[in-house]
C-alpha cells in the first residue's frame, strides 16, 4: 500500500499489489562499450604478425620460379638481340650485367647490414657474461670493441679519449662497463631519445590532425620503421632494407608479446595532468594515445639496439618522452631538462 495526500487533506491509499521486491541480481548485464583501438597498436600487431609455413613456402617458392623465369627470359630476349642486331644486343647484354652488378651491391649492402646487428647482438650477450660472471677480463676487451665501433665518428673522439683514459682504473668488471656505458652510450642515448620524440610527435600531430581511417595506421608503422632504422644507426647498427624490416619485427613481436601496445588513461594523465579524453577531442586523445605507444617502440628499440643493457644510466620514461614530444602541440608547458 502507498499514501499520497488527497485534495481535502486526507490521506489516499493506493494498492500496489503483492510486489517481490527488486533483485539486483538479476538485472541485465551491461554492455561492454566498444573502445577503437589505437592505430599505433594495429600497426605493432600487423608488423609483429607471424606468416604461416605455408604461406612463406608460397613466396619463397613464387619468388624462385619468378627469378628463373626471369632470368631465362632476359638470356633468350639478349641473345636473340645479339643474333638479331649485334650493336643493340650488345648493348643490352652490357646494361644487363650493370643492373646485375648493382643487384650484387644491394644484396652485400644487406649483408653488412645484418653483420653490423649481429656484432650488437654480441656485444649484449658478452656484456651480460661478464656482468653474470664478474670477469674483468672480458669487460675490458668488450670496452675496447665497443669503443672500436665507435672509431669512425668525430663526435665520439673525446668520449673515446675519456673513455682510455680512465678504464685501466677500474678493476671489476661491473665499474668497466659501467664506465663505458657512462662515457660512451650517454651522447648515442641523447640522440636515439631525440628520435623517439620525433617520431612520437609525428604520429601524434597527424592522428589528430587527418580525419582519414587509415592515414594514422600507414603513418604510425612508416614513422616507427624510420624511427627504429635511425636508433639502429646511431648506436652503430645501420640496418638495410630487409635488416631495418627484421629488426621492427623483433621489436614489434617485443612488444606485443609482453602486453606494452597497451595504454590507459593513467599514462595520458600524468602528461596532461588529469583525463586527457575528458579535456580534448576524441582525434587528440588518440593522437596522444599513439604518441605514447610510439614512445614505447622507440624505448623498446633502445633496448634492442644499444650494445650495452640499462645498468648506469636510467631506461627513458614514456611520460618523460611523450611530454617533451607533444610540448606546446597538444598544451602548454615547457620541456623537461
Amino acid at each position: 500500500m502507498a499514501e499520497g495526500p488527497t485534495r481535502h487533506g486526507a490521506p489516499l491509499l493506493i494498492d500496489m499489489g503483492a510486489a517481490a521486491p527488486a533483485d539486483p541480481a538479476a538485472a541485465p548485464a551491461l554492455q561492454d562499450v566498444e573502445v577503437p583501438v589505437p592505430a599505433m597498436a594495429r600497426a605493432a600487431a600487423f608488423a609483429a604478425r607471424r606468416p604461416s609455413g605455408l604461406a612463406r613456402a608460397f613466396w619463397t617458392i613464387f619468388a624462385a620460379l619468378g627469378s628463373l623465369i626471369v632470368s631465362l627470359a632476359a638470356w633468350n630476349w639478349v641473345t636473340g638481340l645479339i643474333a638479331a642486331v649485334p650493336v643493340l644486343g650488345w648493348i643490352a647484354a652490357a646494361l644487363t650485367g650493370a643492373l646485375l652488378a648493382v643487384l650484387l651491391l644491394v644484396a652485400l649492402r644487406e649483408a653488412m647490414a645484418f653483420a653490423r646487428l649481429a656484432r650488437l647482438d654480441s656485444l649484449q650477450r658478452e656484456a651480460a657474461e661478464a656482468l653474470a660472471n664478474a670477469d674483468l677480463r672480458t669487460a675490458r676487451h668488450l670496452a675496447g670493441r665497443l669503443s672500436a665501433l665507435y672509431a669512425g665518428r668525430a663526435e665520439m673522439e673525446w668520449a673515446r679519449a675519456r673513455m682510455a683514459d680512465l678504464a685501466p682504473e677500474q678493476f671489476d668488471a661491473d665499474a668497466v662497463l659501467g664506465l663505458a656505458e657512462t662515457v660512451l652510450l650517454t651522447p648515442l642515448d641523447a640522440a636515439a631519445q631525440a628520435e623517439v620524440e620525433s617520431a612520437a610527435r609525428q604520429v601524434a600531430t597527424v592522428t589528430a590532425v587527418v580525419p582519414l581511417a587509415l592515414a594514422d595506421v600507414a603513418t604510425a608503422l612508416a614513422a616507427n620503421l624510420r624511427m627504429i632504422r635511425r636508433i639502429a644507426e646511431v648506436y652503430g647498427g645501420r640496418a638495410g632494407t630487409f635488416g631495418a624490416w627484421r629488426l621492427t619485427k623483433t621489436v614489434m613481436t617485443h612488444l606485443v608479446a609482453t602486453g606494452a601496445v597497451a595504454v590507459g588513461d593513467d599514462l595520458i594523465g600524468s602528461v596532461a595532468g588529469g583525463s586527457i579524453l575528458s579535456k580534448l577531442s576524441r582525434r587528440f586523445g588518440e593522437g596522444v594515445v599513439n604518441g605514447a605507444l610510439t614512445a614505447r617502440v622507440g624505448i623498446a628499440a633502445m633496448e634492442v639496439c644499444r650494445p650495452l643493457p640499462f645498468r648506469a644510466r636510467d631506461k627513458p620514461l614514456v611520460t618523460t618522452i611523450l611530454r617533451r614530444a607533444v610540448s606546446g602541440l597538444f598544451g602548454s608547458g615547457e620541456p623537461e631538462a
